[in-house]
């Protein structure tokens, strides 16, 4: 049995590394395989008789794991630079208004047409309201370099405001004025606690010579994330600033820090911890999204209702993205605007909501819908984003402005 069991996981880690390698070329999320191939299992699992211990627990586990390392991975790839404060401020920008509009319309439905009470509602409508980080980010290696930077910042900073809004509600102060003082409070403490975080695995990362030392690392921003969350901190800002702290060093290569620390092995060690980092991401992804997969209720994503109420939202998400997109931010990208898929963090939150507070109309069926829906527009977004052209050999044409590679489609 034991021997069965490695052969399946071998076969699973290799089906997931070709379904990740194909999106690259056919530009179709890899995480739609994924979840694909989680409910051929289940299938498989219930036609053969198979008995598979239920796994369905460790989703919220491997999903918090998964989203500390995909924010830590791509912010290790983020360069600050004045140049970049305009996509920066419209990222963020785009990530709270998008957030709150489409968190109030749901709102407004769920307690207007269904007469739900508002905490529920807003429970309820803040997953969905959040872009996915872990499946934006990785998707959106197919996009040009402009897009690609705007989708990274506009995601992390969406899953950061989203679970910030999250944990406001359900374990908010009674009185708003005190908790929103308590977050300004926890988000400078925050930013305190990341600093001194940064100073210390920097020092652990560049300094000790074991051969296990970016475990150790890892460990430790995971223990330092979740220590964030238990105080209802907003820990993903942590990972984020600890990852933007070690990959934009060379603002400190200048000063008196030039005494403690060796730039160049610290850099190296960077990349080599990047690298384990992304391998380690690449593995713990794949199995969330097998798992949630395979706990899909078939039947439940055919039923009409689910389908017409998904169909809704997901209509209402791009909608309200277009038109925030082409008349607030002046972006006429349909790629951007396409590319809003929910997933890791939708879950996570979901399955967090308290059983008192959950709704009929959102039900687990509902949200896999809408994870699947905005992966399709996704999809879209990837296809008719502008591959990058081989360079040919042609006369050019005069009053025809040449079109920059990384340019955004405009409609």
């Amino acid at each position: 049995m034991t021997n069965y069991i490695i052969l399946a996981l071998c076969v699973i880690i290799i089906l997931s590394y070709l379904f990740d390698l194909s999106s690259r070329y056919s530009r179709v999320p890899g995480v739609i395989l994924l979840i694909g191939l989680g409910i051929a299992l289940q299938l498989v699992s219930v036609s053969t008789g198979l008995d598979i211990p239920n796994l369905q627990p460790l989703l919220p586990v491997i999903g918090t794991l998964g989203l500390v390392m995909i924010v830590l991975d791509a912010s290790l790839d983020l360069k600050l630079e004045k140049k970049k404060a305009k996509v920066l401020i419209n990222t963020v920008v785009s990530a709270l208004v998008l957030l709150t509009l489409v968190v109030t319309a749901g709102s407004l439905v769920l307690v207007k047409v269904y007469g739900h009470t508002p905490i529920s509602a807003v429970l309820n409508t803040i997953p969905l309201g959040i872009i996915s980080s872990a499946v934006a980010i990785p998707s959106a290696a197919g996009l040009n370099t402009r897009e690609k930077e705007f989708i990274v910042y506009e995601s992390s900073f969406s899953d950061i405001l989203g679970i910030m809004a999250f944990d406001f509600i359900l374990f908010g102060q009674s009185e708003i004025t005190g908790g929103i003082g308590n977050y300004i409070a926890g988000g400078l403490l925050t930013i305190v606690i990341a600093a001194v975080t940064t100073a210390g695995l920097a020092w652990l990362l560049h300094k000790v010579s074991y051969h296990i030392n970016y475990v150790i690392i890892m460990t430790f921003v995971v223990l330092v994330y979740v220590l964030a969350e238990l105080y209802h901190l907003p820990a993903l800002l942590l990972v984020l600033i600890f990852g933007l702290a070690l990959s934009n060093s060379r603002f400190v290569e200048n000063t008196f820090i030039r005494k403690y620390v060796e730039f160049d092995k610290f850099n190296r060690d960077l990349e080599s911890f990047r690298k384990i980092l992304g391998e380690l991401t690449f593995l713990v992804r794949s199995f969330f999204f097998i798992i949630f997969g395979y706990y899909t209720s078939v039947e439940g994503i055919f039923y009409p209702e689910n389908l017409l109420t998904a169909l809704l939202i997901t209509s209402g998400i791009l909608l309200i993205r277009w038109l925030f997109f082409s008349y607030v931010l002046r972006i006429r990208s349909s790629s951007l605007i396409l590319f809003a898929p929910r997933g890791l963090i939708t879950i996570l939150l979901f399955l967090s909501i308290p059983a008192v507070y959950v709704l009929p109309e959102i039900n687990t069926e509902v949200i896999t819908l809408v994870i699947l829906m905005t992966l399709l527009a996704m999809m879209l977004g990837n296809i008719i984003s502008p591959r990058k052209a081989k360079r040919t050999v042609a006369a050019p044409k005069k009053d025809v402005p040449e079109l920059k590679e990384d340019e955004p489609v405009v409609f």
